[in-house]
């Protein structure tokens, strides 16, 4: 069988751009740090050099970001030298010298590819039969670097799918602190390989939920001998850092959804958060919210991250840990099974596994699920976001990888009641890249986050050539049936 192709079509877009802090690398050689330079030279400014240099900076400015002034004095005040006091400046002089410190990131200037699908927060105005998407995106800019974004769609009920108008200004998330329990902090520590005497010390003292400043008070709650031991450096260095790991990003509650960007936050995800797999997520008490897993990398080492929200306009960010959390490629699926939460993995990089969790942050791994059996999965198979549930079972979007590092789309189907249990799946893909599709960012790439089905149809955005996104349908019956039955197998239950 095949997809149906739409028209619909977002590409990437270097005009979409945020702000962030701008620091100089520093010269070894020199005693004398080049912010310090810097400063010095804007303070030599004449009265009537500031003034034209401040009003032309932020008039550039304001024309791609809201209250640019004061992100300009914002920057300055973060840099401004101690030995000044930003106190002590004048508008024009920390105008000036946030401009040299401020730099616009294109966050989607190389690449947008790899979306999922939910259905967004608000369903209001639309007609009958349609339904309204909340589409995440990876965006790629300079350096690679990821971050995530969205975009907003309806489904009609002529079957068509529109992508809406993508919101400018962008705008970046309030980042606080987020919360730990105890528990899981102290389980991060022992998957760290670091929970030792005084790891466990500082545990002892904290509460049984804590935020970074609790963390801090216990350290500093140390005895001066222990903590001015240069052996116990790197235990408090670990501490704090993994302490970083949870926090909390809240956007205007009015902003549009397509204007919101995730950046970056935490040392460990400073290289890029790639490929978030969204679903809209019910707990055993019935509750919806929107849940996602994404890859943090540090630009060595890659390790898959949660995400909460109740609205995709609060999100809480955090830590996972367990034999089951060692992966990219981690997908939620959207309720418990059974009482227990599932995610597919990937083991070994090359095929899906199966993992399980009560609380949703530590997971254990329950194996192998499926492997490469397929010319076009010879390199590896993985899944393409959250099972989404059918009357005949979880239904799993997958991508095999080839020959010439071609990327293709199949599925499988999963027991309701038993998801380590395979019932089908495709022989051949559903979608591999072909013609006009084959070119990109990074050719021979059809890619998926996560599909979404509306009154029987399955809907898949798919990430063409790493660069742009299109979108292709089929009806939700004719892919269960083209699905070839599996053998039965022995399962591991459930």
């Amino acid at each position: 069988m095949s997809l149906t192709a739409h028209e619909a079509l977002l590409e990437h877009d270097p005009g979409r751009v945020v702000t962030r802090l701008f620091l100089p690398e520093e010269d070894p050689a020199s005693s004398e740090t080049r912010v310090d330079r810097m400063v010095a030279r804007v303070l030599a400014l004449t009265p009537d050099q500031l003034a034209a240099t401040a009003e032309r900076a932020v008039g550039e400015f304001a024309s791609q970001h809201q209250d640019a002034e004061a992100i300009l004095i914002s920057h300055a005040e973060a840099v401004a030298d101690r030995s000044t006091g930003a106190d002590g400046l004048t508008r024009e002089q920390k105008v000036v010298i946030g401009s040299i410190f401020t730099a616009d990131f294109a966050v989607e200037g190389a690449a947008l590819c790899n979306p999922s699908a939910v259905p967004h927060p608000s369903q209001e105005g639309l007609g009958p039969d349609e339904l309204r998407i909340a589409v995440s995106l990876r965006c790629i800019g300079e350096g690679h670097i990821s971050s995530i974004g969205f975009a907003e769609a309806v489904v009609g009920s002529d079957g068509s799918w529109t992508f809406g108008e993508r919101a400018r200004p962008l705008q970046r998330a309030r980042i606080e602190d987020g919360e730990w329990s105890r528990a899981h902090f102290r389980r991060m520590l022992a998957d760290e390989g670091a929970l030792g005497d005084l790891a466990s010390t500082v545990i002892a003292t904290l509460p049984d939920r804590f935020r970074r400043a609790d963390l801090e008070a216990a350290i500093g709650g140390l005895p001066h001998a222990v903590s001015m031991r240069p052996s116990t450096a790197p235990t408090l260095h670990l501490l704090r850092e993994l302490s970083m790991g949870a926090y909390d990003a809240a956007f205007a509650p009015d902003s549009p959804l397509s204007a919101r960007t995730l950046m970056p936050v935490t040392p460990r995800e400073d290289h890029g958060v790639e490929d978030a797999r969204f679903v809209r997520f019910t707990d055993e008490d019935g509750d919806l919210g929107y849940r996602a897993t994404y890859t943090a990398y540090d630009g060595r080492h890659i390790a898959p991250r949660l995400i909460t929200s109740p609205d995709l306009v609060d999100f809480a960010f955090h830590r996972l840990s367990g034999t089951g959390a060692h992966n990219k490629g981690m997908a939620l699926f959207p309720r418990p099974v059974s009482g227990r939460q599932f995610a597919l993995t990937r083991l070994g990089g090359q095929s899906i596994s199966l993992a399980s969790s009560d609380d949703g942050l530590v997971w254990n791994d329950e194996g192998l699920l499926c492997e490469p059996r397929e010319t076009w999965e010879l390199i590896q198979l993985g899944n393409c976001g959250s099972p989404i549930e059918t009357a005949a079972g979880w239904l799993v979007l997958t991508h095999g990888v080839g020959p010439l590092r071609t990327y293709s789309l199949g599925a499988l189907l999963l027991d309701l009641d038993d998801p380590s249990r395979i019932i089908a799946r495709t022989r051949d893909p559903l979608l591999r890249p072909t013609g006009a599709l084959v070119e990109g960012y990074v050719p021979r790439v059809v890619y998926s986050c996560g599909g979404i089905v509306h009154r029987d149809t399955l809907w898949i955005p798919v990430g063409v050539g790493d660069s742009r996104v299109r979108v292709y349908s089929t009806p939700l019956g004719d892919l269960l049936s083209a699905l070839d039955p599996e053998p039965p197998t022995a399962s591991r239950g459930a």
